[in-house]
C-alpha cells in the first residue's frame, strides 16, 4: 500500500485498518504541506513528499516494527498549531540547566526568542533556521535533510513539513565549554498536537561541544512529537550528546538522530528515555573515515501501559572504528520495551572493536521486553562482541541488604536506582544528571517484590 499525497477518494478493496493508516498519512502529510517555509527550502520539501509517495504506513508485518504497533496513534485526529500557545517563563525555567550559558526553546515546534538565551561565544553559532543568514545558508543546503535514511516515512514526514529548526554550528578548533540546551516543550489544548521539531549540529574539525536535547510536555492532553536531529562531525570533531524524552504518558513520540563521523571523530549519547504512551527513538550512525570513536548509552525506565522503543544502526565503513553500546531497560506494570541494535561490518571495517550489551529489569510479571541485538561481520580482523540480559530483582540481595537493616521496599529501591546509576553516571551535566539520579532513587516500586 504506497501513500497518495494529496487526498484520496474513498478507497475500494482496502480493509478498514488500511484505510484508516491512509487516511491518516494522508491527514499528516496535508499538515506538513501547510506548513509555511522559506523558498529555499522547497526543494528540500518537495523532494521530501516524493519520497513519502514510495513509502508504506508500517504495521506490525514490518520487521522494522514488528513490536510497536502504531494502531493507537492513527486513532487520533491530530492538529498543527500555527503559533506557539503562551508559555510563561517560569513554566520553561523548571527545565533549566545550571550549566548552562545558552538555551534555545522551541514551543509545540516553533521558535521561542523570549524563552531562550544565546549567550555570544567565540566560534559557536546558536540560532534557528530563521535566523541564519543568506550568507550562512549556503553552507547548510549541503547539511540539511542529506543524511542516509532520509527517504525513512516518518524521517521525510519532518522534511516535508520543516519551517524552521535549531541550528548549531562549531567553528574549526573551538572547544566550547558550556552546554547548548535545545528545549522542545509541548503543550496540549483541546485537540490533540502535532509537532515537528528539528535540529541540525555541525561540529568543524578539531571542535568539541556538549549538547543537551530534551524533549518535556506542559500538560496531561495528546500529541504526536516527530523529531528529526542530524550531526555531523568533521574530522576530529567531538560531540557528546545527550537526549532526554519525558514527556506526557499521553504523549506518541518518534524521533530520528542520524549521525555521520569523519575520520577521528568522537561521538557520544546518552538517551534518557521516560516518557510517551508509544515512544521510539532510532538512532543511526555512519561512519565516513577511519578511527572514529562511538559510545551509545541508553536507558529506558516505563511503567503503567508506555510502550517505548529503542532502534539503533551503527554503520560502519572504514578500519581502525571504536564503538560500545550499552542500554538498559527498567520495566515496570504492563509496559513494554524494545531494543534494536545493528551494528554492520562489512569487509572494508578491518581492525573494528564493536562491543553492544542490552540489558533489562523487568519489575513487574506482566512487563515486557522484545530484545534483538544484531552483530552482522564481513570483516575477518576485528573484535566484536554483543549480547542482552533480561532478570527480575534478585531476592538474595534484597535478602542481604534487610540482613543489614534496610526495609524491603528501600532495598528495592537501591538496587534499582545502582541499575539505573552505571548509565545516568556517564551524563557529563552534573545538574541534569543529579535530577535523573534522584528520579531512579526515589522509584517506588508500589508493592514489595515481583508482581
Amino acid at each position: 500500500m504506497s501513500i497518495q499525497v494529496s487526498s484520496v477518494p474513498e478507497q475500494t478493496g482496502l480493509s478498514n485498518a488500511a484505510q484508516q493508516r491512509l487516511d491518516f498519512a494522508n491527514h499528516l502529510i496535508d499538515l506538513a504541506k501547510q506548513s509555511p517555509s522559506a523558498e529555499w527550502l522547497k526543494p528540500l520539501r518537495d523532494r521530501s513528499l516524493a519520497l513519502i509517495q514510495e513509502q508504506s504506513f508500517p504495521t506490525t508485518k514490518d520487521e522494522e516494527w514488528r513490536f510497536t504497533d502504531l494502531s493507537d496513534l492513527v486513532k487520533v485526529r491530530f492538529e498543527q498549531i500555527d503559533r506557539h500557545s503562551a508559555v510563561n517563563v517560569d513554566a520553561v525555567t523548571q527545565f533549566a540547566l545550571t550549566e548552562e550559558s545558552t538555551r534555545l526553546v522551541f514551543v509545540n515546534g516553533m521558535y521561542a526568542p523570549e524563552l531562550s538565551t544565546i549567550a555570544p561565544e567565540t566560534g559557536l553559532t546558536v540560532s534557528n533556521l530563521s535566523g541564519i543568514s543568506e550568507a550562512q545558508r549556503g553552507s547548510l543546503e549541503n547539511y540539511l535533510g542529506q543524511q542516509p535514511g532520509s527517504e525513512e516515512l516518518f524521517t521525510a514526514l519532518n522534511t516535508a513539513g520543516i519551517s524552521d529548526a535549531a541550528v548549531i554550528k562549531v567553528a574549526k578548533n573551538q572547544a566550547i565549554k558550556s552546554p547548548v540546551h535545545l528545549l522542545f516543550v509541548s503543550t496540549t489544548r483541546s485537540k490533540p498536537t502535532f509537532i515537528q521539531p528539528r535540529t541540525l549540529v555541525i561540529a568543524e574539525p578539531n571542535s568539541s561541544l556538549t549538547i543537551v536535547e530534551e524533549y518535556e510536555s506542559i500538560g496531561e492532553e495528546q500529541s504526536f512529537t516527530n523529531a528529526v536531529t542530524e550531526i555531523f562531525l568533521a574530522e576530529n570533531a567531538q560531540i557528546s550528546h545527550t537526549r532526554i524524552q519525558r514527556e506526557s504518558v499521553a504523549a506518541f513520540h518518534i524521533g530520528k538522530t542520524a549521525v555521520s563521523q569523519a575520520r577521528t571523530a568522537r561521538y557520544t549519547c546518552n538517551a534518557i528515555d521516560l516518557g510517551g504512551k508509544l515512544a521510539r527513538h532510532h538512532l543511526e550512525i555512519y561512519q565516513t573515515g577511519e578511527q572514529t570513536e562511538t559510545y551509545l548509552n541508553g536507558l529506558t525506565f516505563i511503567r503503567g501501559e508506555q510502550l517505548s522503543d529503542t532502534h539503533s544502526t551503527i554503520a560502519l565503513t572504514q578500519p581502525y572504528g571504536t564503538t560500545r553500546q550499552l542500554h538498559k531497560c527498567i520495566i515496570d506494570d504492563r509496559a513494554h520495551a524494545v531494543f534494536n541494535g545493528k551494528v554492520y561490518v562489512p569487509q572494508a571495517a578491518q581492525q573494528t572493536d564493536a562491543g553492544q550489551l542490552n540489558r533489562n529489569l523487568l519489575l513487574s510479571s506482566k512487563a515486557r521486553i522484545d530484545t534483538k541485538p544484531q552483530l552482522e561481520i564481513v570483516a575477518d580482523n576485528v573484535k566484536c562482541t554483543h549480547g542482552a540480559t533480561v532478570s527480575q530483582l534478585d531476592e538474595d540481595e534484597i535478602f542481604y541488604l534487610q540482613s543489614r537493616g534496610i526495609d524491603a521496599a528501600s532495598a528495592e529501591r537501591l538496587l534499582v536506582y545502582a541499575f539505573a546509576y552505571e548509565v545516568l553516571d556517564r551524563i557529563p551535566v552534573e545538574s541534569l544528571k543529579q535530577s535523573l539520579v534522584d528520579f531512579a532513587r526515589n522509584y517506588h516500586s508500589r508493592p514489595c517484590g515481583i508482581r
